[in-house]
């Protein structure tokens, strides 16, 4: 399973409907369960990002898949980075 952390930031919908964050974040939830991709962890957060997510995925096409169908909502745009453990960076620096 690869890695990843999503960070987003509220639309103006999506603040607009911001009480209805939870919810949402719980539809993100289930729809990724169906798509191949666990969400581990959802923090609120304050600063540039208003959401951070990390995940596992089944592969690059289903982050990108769950991530497509969570922009075209409208109620926040995203980064996302695929991340490395330090046991998998230990593999990859051996490479070099």
């Amino acid at each position: 399973m690869a890695h990843y952390i999503v960070l987003g930031q509220f639309t103006e919908q999506g603040i607009k409907a911001v009480k209805d964050t939870q919810k949402r974040a719980k539809a993100f939830r289930d729809a990724a369960k169906g798509m191949g991709v666990t969400i581990k962890d959802i923090y609120w957060t304050l600063g540039t990002y208003d959401v951070v997510a990390t995940a596992d995925a089944s592969s690059e096409e289903a982050m990108a898949s769950l991530m497509l169908k969570m922009g075209s909502l409208g109620n926040v745009k995203s980064q996302t980075l695929r991340a490395f453990s330090e046991g998998e960076m230990g593999g990859i620096v051996a490479k070099v």
